[in-house]
């Protein structure tokens, strides 16, 4: 049966806003006002000195704030003072102090934990690295998602992304593996192996994961990427978190 005489693909996970909310309580961002799954969001927390810290994994005490911006949107934001003013009617006190560097604090930790996240499924065998295993399993349907270090040879990121389709029985879709916005030395330190310069996820729920925390981190820092997950950009129809550009949707300021 060919791709195009096919159902629905549910063993590809639904990692799309609207898939989020039917399970995950939503959060209000404080300079857009619209909402969102938590997790597509970034949590603020005030700490006890009254200093505003990033919260990525939500789980520090005390009181807190949801952005969902991306970061030129929160610097122009800060410029403004619009944070400071939305930061005050969030926790109702003008006493927040808001670090001069927290757009990089937010990139910082939004990248920590997508490479964390990898780590953990490499631990727990959900993915596979190396050209040739991935291959196999994109050949046989077995990949959920695709990743390629920055520094990856464009033949190699081509040779994967046909063997993903021939799989999925897609040649000519269009279908291709995401382009990281780090190399290879930083992937292969995450994952604990040598030369990671592709990453293959072949568990869907660990898919699911994966594809959260990078979309998170890639939302924030703007980076665009060469089709995500697994769409090129023309089509458009990868499944975009909270983030977007400064004239649409979350952007807003």
């Amino acid at each position: 049966m060919s791709g195009a005489d096919r159902g629905p693909d549910t063993s590809r996970p639904d990692t799309s806003r609207k898939a989020q909310s039917k399970s995950e309580p939503e959060r209000r961002c404080i300079l857009s006002g619209e909402h969102a799954p938590r997790t597509a969001l970034i949590r603020l927390a005030l700490g006890p000195d009254g200093q505003i810290l990033p919260d990525i994994r939500a789980k520090a005490p005390g009181r807190g704030a949801w952005i969902g911006v991306d970061r030129p949107t929160l610097e122009a934001a800060m410029a403004k003072g619009k944070l400071k003013g939305a930061l005050a009617r969030a926790f109702k006190t003008g006493e927040a102090k808001i670090p001069d560097d927290l757009p990089q604090m937010i990139e910082d930790a939004l990248q920590r934990n997508a490479l964390d996240r990898l780590g953990l499924e490499a631990r727990a065998s959900t993915i596979t690295t190396g050209s040739e295993r991935i291959d196999e399993a994109g050949r046989k349907g077995q990949l959920h998602l695709l990743f390629h270090a920055a520094d990856a040879a464009t033949d190699g990121n081509r040779k994967l992304d046909q063997a993903w389709r021939v799989g999925l029985e897609e040649e000519g879709s269009g279908r291709q593996g995401l382009v990281l916005s780090v190399p290879r030395p930083i992937l292969s330190v995450a994952l604990g192996r040598e030369n990671v310069v592709h990453i293959g996820v072949i568990d869907a729920r660990a898919a699911t994961r994966v594809a959260a925390a990078i979309d998170r981190w890639h939302g924030f820092i703007g980076f665009a990427p060469t089709g995500w997950p697994c769409e090129t950009p023309s089509q458009g129809s990868g499944p975009r978190g909270a983030f977007s550009s400064s004239n649409e949707g979350f952007g807003s300021v």
